[in-house]
């Protein structure tokens, strides 16, 4: 892990923020988003729920299997969705990147109100409607974080269950012919929690 910093920012919920700008409505949505699916998905939601809109400016940073900023494989992505280029999108994700934001995905839904507002405009706009968002969403230092799934016999899902509430591990569990636990592990304790697990259950865990 090198000397990879052990937290990063992000957003601590997701928010929406709205004003007019000339007579242009601009909506500002931002939520947090732990893969390029997830951002993804919130950003299609977005363009479905204001299908009416002129325009639904998406931008997103999203860190890949627990990357670190500087490592090349932080997904960034923006779009300008027929604004002028470089108007909308960019800015949106220059937004993001000054705020060094990660695993957040916002959208600027932008209602024509019949005057132009020109680059300059549209670039204010834009960026007003992610600062605000984002102040109302609240910034937060997150660890980073991996998807794990731990399926075990009945016998043994008391056993995991506790392993994981002691280390106040989230975890949803389904319980089916076997026990499947999908859990929320950081990244810095993975390890130890897995041997933990493989200890706890005499190597019966199936940890994937």
């Amino acid at each position: 892990m090198g000397n990879a910093p052990e937290t990063y920012r992000t957003i601590a919920e997701a928010a929406s923020v709205s004003f007019t700008v000339q007579g242009s409505k601009f909506i500002g949505h931002v939520a947090p988003a732990e893969s390029v699916d997830e951002a993804e998905a919130f950003v299609e939601r977005a363009r479905e729920e204001y299908d009416d809109a002129t325009h639904n400016v998406p931008a997103y940073r999203v860190r890949a299997d627990g990357s670190t900023l500087g490592s090349g494989i932080t997904r960034e992505y923006s779009n300008d969705d027929g604004e002028p280029s470089g108007s909308a999108g960019k800015p949106v994700l220059n937004v993001l990147q000054g705020e060094e934001l990660e695993n957040v995905v916002c959208v600027v839904t932008r209602y024509y109100g019949g005057t132009n507002l020109g680059t300059g405009g549209l670039v204010r706009a834009y960026s007003q409607a992610i600062k605000e968002a984002i102040d109302a969403a609240g910034g937060i230092e997150e660890r980073p974080h991996e998807r794990t799934r731990v399926t075990v016999a009945y016998d043994d899902s008391g056993t995991v269950r506790a392993v994981l509430e002691s280390d106040a591990v989230p975890f949803d569990a389904t319980y089916e012919r076997e026990v499947t636990f999908d859990c929320r592990v950081p990244t810095t304790d993975a390890e130890a929690l897995y041997d933990r697990l493989r200890s706890a259950t005499s190597g019966r865990a199936w940890i994937e």
